[in-house]
């Protein structure tokens, strides 16, 4: 039951409403503050993660946890990454960090405990050390190569109790940094698809023409002089929709659609009199068996058409269809 207008839960509704609509534009502020820090200085982590030999994130209580999504973005674009607790470093983890490492230690205070008694561990290493943190004058950042400022106006918490606005902003230059790497890089679906194998990501990046085309037998075809009940046939015989039209040698000559058949009688023609030559469509569009399937989509929503040709080296390889991309849950 609605509460009555004026009531102390109406009020509290609104207070709710107007808490979260003010975390939000604090958080956005935050994120939007940190495009004019972008510089040479962010330039420079950028090569330095680019040549290293690992990336190490370290960081504790929330800081740490934003830095294990950082380390794992990272690590799903080819580049070994680890996160390493800074509590956990110094009782031995320290020993997962090389020379030739890039370390990224995460404190928004620049102070905490835990990551300061680190830091003479991290120079004799002689890592290359980046500091993120709110602070470019505290501890952390005076022992760093590199220093990233995210410090906030205020964190959307009123009280300012927990970290929000600054793990939010933390969060965002992670990405930033990770898809400025991209970019150097050069990183393709291809590349991303190998560290990807699971879930729908998985399926997009890595499900080709080859794995959902119908090939041998299944694939629908007639020679270029079937007669229209040949065509019929068919189509109706496959359940595709379609069939391809091709000549004695086998090669591909055009495509007729169910759809093709329905505009010609709507025009009054009588395809009773046709051949399959006179129905078809010249050039249908094709794909390699290489293909992503996801591609595939693209190429069919371009076209409006749920069909396309799988060929290898200009051979008939099978016909792919909107319906068996679907199924797959590619899209």
């Amino acid at each position: 039951m609605n509460a009555p207008k004026g009531s102390s839960s109406d009020k509290n509704s609104q207070t709710i409403i107007d808490s979260a609509k003010r975390a939000l534009k604090i958080e956005s502020q935050a994120v939007e503050d940190l495009v004019n820090r972008i510089d040479e200085t962010f330039v420079n982590v950028v090569h330095h993660i680019d040549q290293c030999q690992h990336l190490v994130i370290t960081g504790m209580g929330k800081s740490g946890i934003i830095g294990k999504k950082i380390a794992s973005t990272f690590s799903s674009l080819g580049l070994p990454t680890l996160f390493v607790h800074a509590a956990d470093a110094s009782h031995g983890d320290l020993g997962m960090i090389m020379k030739k490492d890039t370390v990224i230690a995460i404190s928004n205070s620049g102070e905490t405990e835990e990551i300061a008694k680190l830091l003479p561990s991290f120079k004799r290493i002689n890592c290359t050390l980046v500091a993120i943190t709110g602070r470019p004058t505290s501890t952390l950042a005076k022992c760093s190569d590199y220093v990233l400022n995210i410090g906030v106006q205020e964190e959307a918490c009123s009280k300012d109790l927990v970290p929000t606005s600054s793990t939010t902003a933390t969060l965002a230059l992670g990405d930033a940094l990770a898809v400025a790497l991209m970019e150097l890089r050069g990183v393709q679906e291809e590349r991303c698809a190998q560290n990807h194998p699971g879930g729908s990501l998985g399926r997009r990046l890595l499900t080709t023409g080859a794995d959902l085309r119908h090939s041998g037998a299944e694939i629908p075809r007639v020679l270029a002089d079937a007669p229209s009940s040949g065509v019929l046939g068919e189509i109706s015989k496959k359940h595709l929709g379609v069939t391809l039209v091709v000549d004695q040698e086998g090669n591909l000559k055009g495509l007729v659609t169910d759809g093709d058949l329905r505009r010609i009688v709507e025009k009054g023609k009588d395809i009773s009199k046709m051949n399959a030559s006179i129905m078809m469509v010249k050039n249908p569009k094709t794909i390699t068996k290489e293909t992503l399937a996801a591609k595939a989509v693209q190429i069919m929503e371009e076209h409006s058409i749920t069909s396309l040709i799988v060929t290898n080296e200009k051979k008939i390889d099978g016909i792919i269809h909107l319906h068996a991309i679907l199924k797959a849950g590619v899209v």
